[in-house]
């Protein structure tokens, strides 16, 4: 008979399961990490710990969470999580953007606009609750994540606190002096019918005619003075030729700019039997190709600054229009002379104030030209250019068109091209009081990872325009003032008035303001004299208040956070709003630390798209490979560029897991019986491998923790998994399984 030498073994033993198992397992460790309070005890063991506080930006309540969700919640929960185990105390308030216009559209496709089957109270109840359903279930996928939070006390932009908080945060500004009410042309889009703000522009490749214009010289004599006496001054009209890309704008021109310093040409062509054109000299050989036309000379040459003042004839409209000049005229493209429409662009706009132009704007918030427009009463813009260049022709004042291709600003919800329109707005100044300049100021003491995150968002400060921040709609907090019916002017009790309407929105929510009557707050003259503001405030302001709105309702938060984590589309997003509201209410930034990601691409690099079949849902992976393997995906991903998820990319993370896992199922199995207190062994005493070993994990613990101080996770699994697969599994433990499940329980060479 045989002897059992398998029970002479110390072979290994452990109830760590062989399989994960994960898509079951997790829903039950869930449950019972939420049934023991799991989050609060650890906010209770960090009590009185230095705090460290990541400030979630909002994610948009609308639709289902997508993979690009996944890896912003899981970068924020690893960091959360670390910063807990290195002795900080780390809350994490998740939050919700929950006004503004894709929830009113959602609301509008069921019940209709405003005023048909829901009146204003009715359709902003309406929104509520889509907004909070919509709430509900992202945050069901979040927990499924094993994203550890405040999911009972989240905040949400839509809750009565967070709305009054920011109207008096909204006080501060004004009280700041950096709010006005202008003239301005702002980008419109048509389905919205609303103002927009910078963030809510993207640029896309449109198609659109492209036309060449006369401008008929109205004193010729006078005009050519300018040039100097000529050997040969030519014959016919003389007109300066602009060139532009929107024909629609025509009716709004009040003026032709030339640049100061420019050289322009006055050449004698064949148009219209013969005419004289004005054109910049390095242009002409290109505008005259493009023209196709062969018999053409140059009579003369002389610099931009002499026109000043010449006046034009508009091309179809009974008025003369002024040649003035502007810094923005280049020779990237066109004739080297820009119609000017004061109404319809932001460069016209400024040149416009300069010379004290009309700031006339024939089109009306539906896109149409307005009664009152000569030719095109009533015509939709976009459907505009055949009748303007019809009208051009009649008038002999079409030199040439064609269709180019060009960037041009569309709505980034509806992707429909968006136009300048000028209107009366509220805004943010970003020179009145210096706010650019101290935001540039407060960038400069903000660290950014990536690095590179510091000059985009310096770039884009740089450039941009005065923040508009009103919007024609009912679903959002109101810029709740008064204003005098005459003037325009703030009501002098402003703020003081803005802290009672917060008191009231803050017991009745954002209908306490729209329901209000001037009488109940203003003196019976006054009542007269001012009336309330209907607008709403730009969703971004709404976020971007959160720097002072979320530690007004939750008292674990500070200001400012140590924190701000978002995509890289966010530097014209919630960081530049956060960052435009906190210096201009306290002169600093919101955030000592920016933290960007990437977008998620397929294994091509190509954008994730139902067209494509390459969508990767969060919700799919749990289901089959478990929120684990998802997690780890995130954290072996460089989230410094693009990140790319595609099935076999996970199937590939999903084995790195296994990995991973059964090299701690080993050491577990062998540490069976083993009690530190009794079996441990001191180093010295340890076998020399043994102790090399215990260098080497102290050596690789000093460098995980670096690299999560670092926000480096792609380091850290590579080091993890390196670590399990070469140092452990190739060398280590296949050393020492003879000594494991050979030597005596309790001798040396086991427990060391």
């Amino acid at each position: 008979m045989s002897a059992d030498y398998k029970a002479t073994l110390n072979l290994p033993k452990t109830s760590f399961p062989m399989k994960a198992n994960l898509a079951n397992r997790e829903p039950q460790m869930l449950k019972h990490w939420d049934e023991i309070g799991i989050y609060n005890k650890i906010r209770e063991a960090r009590d009185g710990h230095d705090k460290f506080v990541l400030l979630d930006g909002p994610p948009y309540a609308n639709g289902s969470i997508h993979i690009g969700h996944a890896v912003n919640k899981v970068l924020k929960d690893i960091i959360i999580k670390s910063k807990s185990l290195s002795g900080f105390d780390a809350p994490y308030v998740p939050g919700w953007d929950c006004h503004g216009l894709p929830i009113e559209h959602q609301v509008e496709k069921k019940y209709g606009r405003v005023g048909g089957k829901l009146d204003a109270q009715e359709f902003r109840a309406a929104c509520r609750e889509f907004a909070k359903k919509q709430v509900d279930g992202q945050r069901q996928d979040f927990e499924r994540l094993g994203i550890f939070g405040e999911w009972d006390d989240p905040y949400l932009t839509l809750a009565p606190k967070y709305e009054a908080e920011q109207i008096r945060a909204f006080a501060t500004i004004i009280s700041n002096n950096h709010l006005y009410k202008g003239y301005k042309p702002v980008h419109w889009c048509l389905d919205c019918r609303s103002a927009l703000a910078e963030a809510e522009v993207e640029y896309e490749d449109k198609t659109s005619p492209s036309i060449d214009v006369a401008f008929k010289v109205v004193d010729a004599e006078q005009f050519l003075e300018q040039f100097g006496p000529l050997d040969d001054a030519g014959s016919g009209d003389i007109s300066v030729v602009i060139w532009t890309t929107t024909p629609w704008t025509l009716p709004g021109n009040q003026a032709v700019a030339l640049h100061h310093d420019l050289e322009y040409s006055l050449v004698q062509t064949p148009w219209l039997g013969g005419s004289r054109l004005v054109v910049a000299s390095d242009l002409v050989e290109t505008v005259m190709s493009r023209f196709g036309f062969s018999d053409y000379r140059e009579l003369g040459r002389t610099e931009g600054h002499g026109f000043e003042g010449q006046e034009l004839k508009h091309p179809f409209l009974d008025r003369t229009v002024p040649i003035i000049l502007g810094e923005h005229v280049t020779l990237d493209a066109g004739t080297g002379a820009v119609h000017t429409a004061p109404g319809h662009g932001q460069e016209d706009f400024e040149v416009g104030l300069k010379y004290k132009l009309p700031i006339e704007n024939p089109v009306g918030d539906n896109g149409c030209f307005l009664p009152s427009t000569e030719f095109f009463a009533g015509l939709n813009v976009h459907k505009a250019s055949e009748p303007i260049k019809q009208v051009l022709t009649d008038h002999q004042t079409l030199l040439h068109n064609e269709a180019v291709t060009h960037s041009y600003p569309h709505c980034w919800r509806h992707k429909t091209p968006v136009i300048f329109r000028a209107t009366p707005q509220w805004f943010v100044s970003m020179e009145k009081e210096g706010l650019r300049d101290h935001a540039l100021t407060a960038i400069d003491q903000v660290s950014f990872t990536p690095n590179w995150g510091m000059q985009r968002i310096r770039g884009m400060v740089e450039g941009r325009p005065d923040w508009c921040i009103s919007r024609q709609r009912t679903w959002g907090v109101p810029i709740a003032v008064f204003i005098h019916r005459e003037t325009d002017e703030l009501h002098p009790d402003t703020l003081n008035l803005l802290e009672q309407v917060a008191q009231r929105v803050e017991q009745g929510g954002i209908n306490a303001w729209f329901e209000l009557s001037a009488e109940e707050l203003l003196s019976p003259e006054d009542a007269k004299n001012y009336v309330k503001v209907t607008d709403i405030m730009d969703v971004w302001f709404d976020s971007g208040m959160a720097h002072h709105c979320v530690p007004k309702t939750h008292d674990n938060l500070k200001y400012p956070a140590d924190l701000y984590l978002e995509g890289s589309d966010q530097h014209r997003g919630w960081f530049q709003s956060s960052l435009l509201t906190s210096v201009a209410m306290h002169d600093r930034a919101p955030y000592g630390g920016v933290l960007t990601h990437g977008f998620t691409v397929d294994e091509r690099g190509r954008k994730m798209s139902k067209s494509l079949g390459n969508v990767v849902q969060p919700q799919s992976v749990t289901k089959t490979l478990g929120a684990d393997v998802l997690r780890l995906w995130v954290a072996a991903t460089d989230y410094r560029n693009e990140i790319a998820v595609s099935d076999e990319i996970l199937k590939r993370v999903s084995d790195s897991y296994r990995r991973i896992r059964n090299t701690a199922r080993f050491l577990l199995g062998n540490l069976d019986g083993f009690d530190p207190a009794n079996d441990s062994v001191a180093e010295k005493d340890m076998i020399a491998l043994d102790s090399y070993m215990v260098r080497e994990a102290e050596r690789l613990q000093n460098e995980l923790i670096a690299a999560y101080d670092s926000y480096e996770f792609h380091n850290i699994y590579q080091k993890v998994h390196n670590y399990c697969v070469v140092d452990l599994g190739g060398f280590f433990l296949d050393i020492i399984k003879d000594r494991l499940y050979t030597t005596q329980t309790n001798s040396l060479p086991r427990r060391s």
